[in-house]
């Protein structure tokens, strides 16, 4: 254990920050746990995979769509240069 010791300042600042940190994670974890519910929904009804619509949120999220068409274009030359293709 560290040799430090925190003052009354400092230990209100821990404190704080502590709880207000374990209330964004519970946040964080509750909104996630609610939009896999949705997801799981939505794909039942739309006779999809939620995993296909998990990589689409992905994608929009992070605007990442460039990077995606580049891998599909890869596997699509892979595939067809082995004789595997449509």
């Amino acid at each position: 254990m560290s040799d430090r010791v925190y003052g009354p300042d400092e230990k209100g600042k821990l404190e704080r920050i502590v709880a207000e940190g374990v209330s964004v994670l519970q946040e964080v974890d509750d909104l996630q746990a609610g939009l896999k519910d949705t997801v799981k929904a939505i794909a039942e009804e739309l006779d999809v995979k939620p995993a296909l619509i998990n990589k689409a949120i992905r994608v929009a999220y992070k605007r990442d769509w460039d990077k995606h068409v580049d891998d599909f274009q890869d596997l699509e030359t892979i595939v067809a240069t082995v004789g595997v293709d449509k």
